[in-house]
């Protein structure tokens, strides 16, 4: 497939590309700054860099040109706590790159999200509700941007097969290994691993288990 990845210079992104192109996929790279991309991916033969800000249709539209699917690693950075920007910035950036998808005929979405996005298959986990809460009480700006992400796709892409991967606390095992559930279900758990999650993508985009659908993605 062709496919586009967004958010491809950060530490997801990247794994995400790698794991791509080892694939087989051919990959459309979309980045403020792609000279971040490693070099041995710039160099690729299967990796097109694309320029350009999340802000910007037509260069996100020259982007999606016979692109099969747009894999996307955008997410506020929790750690920064306050500092992230008021306004829901990136949400408005998926409302922009829905609204480019369907006037290219792109059609799926795989998309990173975290448990602050609600399901209505959840059930209460006093563990997980903690860590939500507090992501809401100190970064607070953060926390809305995610919860208006999950909005904005549902909302407005009701004619797309979108996929909301959501992920717990992330880290750099190397434990590809994953379960698929919701909250409080009893299998799933509160951490998991970037390359897990990248796993996750590259065979939901194989198989569409779960379109239309908010996961839990998690380490078993």
């Amino acid at each position: 497939m062709r496919v586009l990845i967004l958010g491809a210079t950060g530490g997801i992104g990247v794994l995400l590309v790698e794991r791509a192109v080892a694939d087989g996929h051919t990959v459309v790279v979309y980045a403020r700054s792609p000279e971040k991309l490693p070099e041995n991916l710039r160099d690729s033969s299967q990796v097109l860099i694309r320029k350009g800000q999340l802000t910007d249709a037509e260069a996100l539209s020259d982007a999606l040109q016979n692109v099969d699917a747009v894999l996307s690693a955008l997410g506020p950075a929790v750690s920064r706590g306050p500092f992230h920007p008021k306004g829901e910035p990136l949400a408005h950036a998926y409302s922009l790159i829905i609204r480019v998808m369907k006037e290219r005929g792109v059609t799926r979405l795989i998309a990173l999200g975290t448990p602050s996005i609600k399901d209505p298959h959840d059930k209460f986990s006093l563990t997980m509700s903690t860590l939500v809460t507090g992501v809401s009480t100190f970064a607070h700006t953060a926390y809305k941007d995610i919860v208006a992400i999950g909005e904005t796709i549902c909302r407005e892409g009701d004619s797309l097969d979108w996929t909301i991967a959501r992920v717990p606390l992330l880290n750099n095992g190397s434990d590809a290994s994953f379960v698929i559930g919701y909250v409080g279900d009893g299998r799933t758990t509160t951490c998991l691993t970037r390359i897990a999650f990248v796993a996750f993508v590259l065979r939901e985009l194989a198989e569409r288990e779960w379109v239309k659908a908010r996961p839990l993605v998690t380490s078993p």
